[in-house]
C-alpha cells in the first residue's frame, strides 16, 4: 500500500543510517575520555597530566593527542620518580616523552632519597608515604597545578571505584569519599577556591581489558615489562620477585629463570611478576579472559593493611 510505504521508508532510511553511524564500545570510551580532556583544558587554569609509564599513561597520552591534534598537548606530563622504578620504565618515559614532543616534569622527593628511605627499611606504608604521596603534593604545589589527570579505572580496585571523574581535592590535597560532588551524566563541577584542585580520571569507566583491546587497535607503545620472557626472579611462596634491587633478595635466595611478565608496573621491590607464555598483545588479551584476580594483585602497596589504597587517597596518594 502505497501510504504505508511512504511512511515507512523515513523510518527505515533513519535506522539504517544509525546503525552505519554506531560507534563501538571502544570508541565510545574514546569519545568520552577525549570529552573530558577537553573539558579540563578549557576550565582550568594549570592542568597536569600524572605520567606513571604503564599500560594506562600510555592510552591517556595517546587520547591526549587525539583530544587536541594538530595541536601539541596544552599540559605538561608529571612523573614522580621515587627511585625505585625499573629501569626499562625510565629508558621507555624518556624516549615516549620525546617521541610525543610533551614536556615531562620530575619529581623527586630527594631528601627522603638521600635519607635512604625504602620500603624493606620502613614498610611500604611509610615509604609510599613520603616517595609518592609527599613528592605527588609536593609538585603539584610547586607548579601550582589546578587539576591533575591521573589513569586510573574503577575496575582497578575498591576505593578507585568510589572516585569521580572529577574529584575533589582539599587544600592539604586531602580526598573525603563520602563527601563527593554528584556526576550527572557528563556534567562535571569543576568550581574550586585558590589551593584547591581536581583529580580528574578520563578512564574510569574503562577495564583492563578495554585498555588492552585499545593498544592493540591504536598500536599504541607500551613497556616490554608488559611482556612474558624468561626473566630471573626470586621465588618467594606463590610470588614472584624481579631482580632490581638488590635488597629484594633474602638470605639464601637465588634467581632463577622463569618465563613471566609484569601486568601492573610500579616500584620493583613492592611489584610481583605473574608466570605467563603471553608474548604478544593478542596473547595478553586471549590471557585476560581466564583471569579471576585484580591486576593489581601482585603490588604490595595494595596490601600493607585494610584498607590500604583508600588511607593513601585520602592523605593524597593518587
Amino acid at each position: 500500500m502505497p501510504a504505508v510505504e511512504n511512511e515507512t521508508r523515513p523510518e527505515a532510511s533513519i535506522t539504517s543510517v544509525s546503525a552505519a553511524q554506531r560507534l563501538s564500545h571502544l570508541r565510545l570510551l574514546e569519545a568520552e575520555s577525549i570529552h573530558i580532556l577537553r573539558e579540563v583544558a578549557s576550565e582550568f587554569e594549570r592542568p597536569v597530566m600524572l605520567y606513571s609509564i604503564g599500560k594506562d599513561s600510555s592510552v591517556m597520552l595517546r587520547l591526549a593527542q587525539k583530544a587536541f591534534y594538530p595541536a601539541p598537548i596544552p599540559f605538561p606530563l608529571l612523573h614522580v620518580d621515587t627511585g625505585f622504578k625499573f629501569a626499562e620504565m625510565i629508558t621507555f618515559r624518556d624516549e615516549m616523552a620525546r617521541s610525543v614532543g610533551a614536556e615531562l616534569l620530575v619529581w623527586r622527593n630527594e631528601s627522603a632519597i638521600a635519607a635512604g628511605t625504602n620500603p624493606i627499611a620502613l614498610d611500604t606504608k611509610r615509604c609510599c608515604g613520603l616517595l609518592k604521596t609527599q613528592a605527588l603534593l609536593d609538585a603539584l604545589k610547586h607548579y601550582n597545578f589546578d587539576a591533575a589527570f591521573g589513569g586510573a579505572r574503577r575496575d582497578e580496585e575498591k576505593s578507585r571505584a568510589k572516585e569521580r571523574i572529577y574529584s575533589f581535592r582539599d587544600n592539604a590535597g586531602q580526598w573525603d569519599p563520602k563527601n563527593q560532588r554528584p556526576e550527572l551524566w557528563n556534567l562535571y563541577n569543576a568550581r574550586i577556591h585558590p589551593g584547591e584542585s581536581i583529580r580528574v580520571f578520563p578512564l574510569s569507566n574503562w577495564t583492563e581489558m578495554d585498555v588492552w583491546q585499545y593498544i592493540h587497535e591504536e598500536n599504541i607503545p607500551v613497556v616490554d615489562l608488559y611482556f612474558a620472557k624468561e626473566r630471573p626472579m626470586y621465588i618467594r611462596g606463590d610470588s614472584l620477585l624481579p631482580i632490581e634491587q638488590s635488597f629484594v633478595a633474602r638470605l639464601g635466595e637465588q634467581p632463577t629463570l622463569v618465563k613471566s611478565r609484569l601486568r601492573s608496573l610500579g616500584c620493583s621491590p613492592c611489584t610481583g611478576a605473574i608466570r605467563s607464555d603471553a608474548d604478544t598483545i593478542p596473547a595478553i588479551i586471549a590471557e585476560l579472559l581466564s583471569f579471576r584476580s585484580s591486576e593489581r594483585a601482585n603490588r604490595a602497596i595494595d596490601h600493607d593493611q585494610e584498607g590500604s589504597m583508600e588511607i593513601k587517597k585520602r592523605e593524597g596518594y593518587f
